[in-house]
């Protein structure tokens, strides 16, 4: 038996050192778009758990190999790593891609809140997750304030519209999550269907500086981006629960992400909030509260070479609208303004009654890419999207409970997308988008319809190039084209056809006559034309200058051409206009950014000239069955806008800091020689910051906000009869509210609970010395002051 282990054991050795284990594998690290070598490469072999690193041309060379699997993770500065396998069958060459430029924000500071991308021409400003986690309990609306030339128009205080250089609505598009909103945008008492917590950055770009999203961005385009994906084995998430003084309310949004380091990925987040009857100085503001649930579900799997993602995601509103904002009549509406305060104030509630809002919006998205080496990166995207909105008027008998307006919109949308990046000084960008869009207006509402049925098809392309001319200078352009189709059914009364004169001009699209209505089937094609064309000069290492022109135009959307009835939101007869034309937006643009150890500076200044600029004009009274009601009429004129933007933040001491963020437009109907109306004031705010990060990371901030009266606006305002009193009185719907001035202040410190948890308490006290005041852009001055003071309190939860 000895003899046998000996022969046996001296067999396993000859056989092992027959093996051939002389194999050579030559490697080639390349840069995986131009294919230009990337030196100082690192390669780990796990086999042999030793080191080689390819030299000048790339390349490196691994000795005495046997054959069988060997696996290399190479590694580079800058670059993401990679870990391929081969199986080695006698010598071998290879070539392995690395992407040497990793897509990175390249941001700097403008202000405390807000940063500046410096990689556009155009003027853009990125708000990032540690500012937006103070308006967890807000909206999207609240959050874009934080940076300059960004405003809102608000129908209360929780229907926050927001408004860029004066642009809002149809004329500023929202993109969620790579999605273009679609949510009847054209109203404004309609805030976007978005919740804040779904997103951790948001870039807003002023102009039509992001032809790939849509050419009719007028007034620009605001990005929600979620979180980036980190490439690791790892699980992690974070909780915000917030409670709030003013309306009694409560916020609470959580999210768990789970990452693998293969690229495979999932997150799911979800939101709760309910506020009740928010209060002014004065008085509780009736039937002000709002509830909000949400939720969205997110996975797939992303490599730098290739990767699919599936999203969706889900929101519920009910908002109430101020009671005493619901008016039966052109008589309420003038007691109502001359009133000091609202007309119904009853005691605190979470009660919500008409008037009131519900929405409810879904949206689903796949996603799929590819890179292709030495080429580019091709995207191709389907999303889909539902937006249920229901107004409920104050109404009586069997219509209690019925609301007045029940609109149905879904949207299907298709895109395909190439970026052209294998010569890094010159990329290119190509896209194709197709939509489909239904509108089902409920005619069981008892109530006329104020947007009709309709089927709107639209089409478009672009193309964009970035060229670095050299390491001063950069230009970039792009063309669109976009093609719109809106095709509609729609009745209208005799009366009023005759009256707009569409008679003449519309008969070919009536149907037939109902009594004493024509049903019409109006189509409309519109071909729209958007470019842009921009540049970046370094002027020093501290400082820069971009300069950009863009041409926009926008259709009209189904609101302006088909209003026709009472809106009863708004207590006003609306009155579209089908003769309305593509509004013809040329917007030029500059910028100065100076950046220093203790200074950063932003100047941002355009003009923008609209060509058939549309816009609702009071023009009369009517009388319904219900009472006289101002008549509102969309109708078209050449506006000019012109204003300027200032960020600022200087650093006294490590500790000390101050910012101010100041803006002021000017917007004026060229053709009449008259203000526009609903322009923001000039308004300025001004923070003092004393952070201290040895103390727990505490920090803390007293701000200055500042608007002053608008004193350009368009005199609106109509006299009217009123029957009960025997007179004629004027109605002022045109006058700005007094300048005011806010005190806020807040607070924060992060706590170390463990290796991996942290919690962040933050205190945030708004009106801080509960000042009453009204504003320009809200709906609601009519009716009753804005929000008193509001005691926030949050608490997050890292881990």
């Amino acid at each position: 038996m000895k003899y046998f282990l000996t022969i046996l054991a001296f067999a396993f050795i000859h056989l092992s050192f027959s093996q051939n284990c002389k194999y050579i594998f030559l490697g080639e690290v390349i840069d995986f778009h131009d294919k230009t070598p990337i030196i100082g490469a690192t390669i780990y072999i796990k086999n042999l758990d030793k080191y080689v690193t390819s030299d000048v041309d790339g390349k490196f060379r691994i000795e005495k190999l046997c054959n069988g699997e060997i696996t290399l993770v190479i590694s580079h500065l800058a670059c993401v790593t990679k870990t391929q396998t081969f199986v080695i069958k006698g010598d071998m060459a290879k070539t392995i891609a690395l992407e040497h430029h990793i897509e990175e924000l390249n941001e700097v500071s403008i202000s405390a809140k807000a940063v500046k991308k410096n990689t556009v021409t155009a003027q853009e400003s990125v708000i990032k997750s540690e500012v937006l986690k103070k308006y967890s309990s807000l909206s999207l609306g609240d959050a874009l304030k934080e940076v300059p030339g960004i405003s809102s128009i608000n129908t209360g205080n929780t229907i926050v519209k927001p408004m860029v250089n004066g642009m809002h609505s149809s004329r500023l598009l929202i993109i969620n999550n790579n999605v273009r909103l679609q949510d009847q945008d054209w109203g404004i008492e309609h805030a976007p269907s978005i919740d804040i917590n779904s997103a951790n950055q948001i870039s807003v770009i002023k102009g039509s500086g992001a032809l790939r999203y849509g050419g009719d961005a007028i007034g620009g385009v605001v990005v929600l981006n979620p979180a980036r994906m980190i490439l690791k084995d790892t699980l992690y998430g974070k909780t915000i629960a917030s409670g709030q003084t003013n309306g009694r309310g409560f916020s609470l949004s959580s999210s768990l992400n789970k990452t693998f380091e293969s690229g495979w990925f999932a997150n799911v987040q979800g939101m709760v909030k309910q506020n009740g009857d928010f209060e002014a100085p004065d008085y509780i503001l009736t039937n002000t509260g709002m509830q909000s649930q949400g939720f969205s579900i997110n996975g797939g799997k992303k490599t730098f070479e290739s990767g699919f993602e599936v999203f969706y995601s889900f929101l519920n509103n009910k908002i109430g609208i101020l009671r005493s904002a619901h008016i039966g009549n052109i008589g309420d509406l003038v007691d109502a303004i001359n009133s000091q305060e609202p007309f119904v104030v009853e005691d605190f509630s979470y009660d919500i009654n008409s008037p009131k809002q519900e929405i409810t919006h879904h949206l689903l998205k796949g996603l799929y890419y590819k890179r292709f080496k030495n080429f580019g990166k091709l995207s191709l995207q389907y999303d889909y999207q539902n937006n249920q909105r229901f107004e409920f008027d104050v109404r009586v008998g069997d219509d209690r409970d019925k609301p007045a307006l029940d609109l149905n919109l879904q949207t299907h949308s298709v895109m395909a997308d190439l970026i052209l990046d294998s010569n890094l000084n010159r990329k290119m960008t190509f896209g194709l988008m197709g939509r489909y869009q239904n509108n089902f207006a409920n005619p069981d509402t008892g109530v006329r319809r104020l947007i009709p049925d309709y089927d709107k098809y639209d089409f478009g392309i672009y193309g964009t190039s970035e060229w670095v001319i050299n390491g001063k200078l950069t230009v970039d352009a792009g063309l669109r084209y976009d093609f719109n189709r809106i095709n509609a059914k729609k009745f209208y009364q005799i009366s009023r056809w005759e009256e707009r004169g569409y008679d003449t001009d519309f008969s070919n699209t009536i149907i037939e006559t109902q009594g004493s209505q024509y049903l019409t089937n109006p189509i409309f094609d519109f071909h729209n034309f958007s470019s842009s064309a921009g540049l970046k000069y370094s002027l020093d290492d501290d400082s820069y200058l971009l300069a950009n022109y863009s041409l926009a135009s926008r259709p009209p959307n189904p609101s302006e051409l088909f209003s026709d009835g009472l809106h009863h939101s708004a207590a006003r007869i609306e009155l579209g206009d089908l003769r309305l034309n593509q509004e013809v937006s040329n917007r030029i643009s500059a910028s100065y950014n100076l950046d220093t150890p203790n200074l950063l500076l932003n100047v941002d200044v355009f003009y923008n000239r609209v060509n058939d600029f549309i816009y609702l004009k009071p023009s009369g009274i009517e009388q319904t069955i219900r009472g006289a009601f101002p008549v509102w009429e969309f109708i078209q004129t050449n506006a000019s806008f012109y204003g300027i933007d200032v960020s600022a933040n200087y650093e006294f001491t490590n500790n000390l800091q101050w910012s101010n963020t100041t803006s002021y437009i000017k917007a004026n109907d060229v053709i009449e020689d008259k203000p526009i109306i609903d322009i923001p004031a000039f308004n300025t705010n001004n923070a003092i910051t004393f952070s201290k990060p040895e103390w727990k990371s505490f920090s803390a901030s007293l701000k200055s906000e500042w608007v002053f009266e608008q004193n350009e606006f368009p005199d609106f305002n109509f006299e009217t009869f009123i029957a009960s009193t025997d007179e004629t009185i004027l109605v002022d719907v045109s006058t700005p509210p007094p300048a005011y001035h806010l005190l806020h202040f807040y607070a924060e410190a992060t706590i170390p609970i463990s290796k991996q948890t942290t919690l962040n308490i933050g205190l945030n006290v708004n009106n801080l010395l509960d000042t009453n005041y009204r504003t320009y852009l809200n709906r609601l001055r009519y009716f009753a002051d804005d929000l008193g003071r509001n005691i926030l309190l949050q608490l997050q939860l890292n881990y």
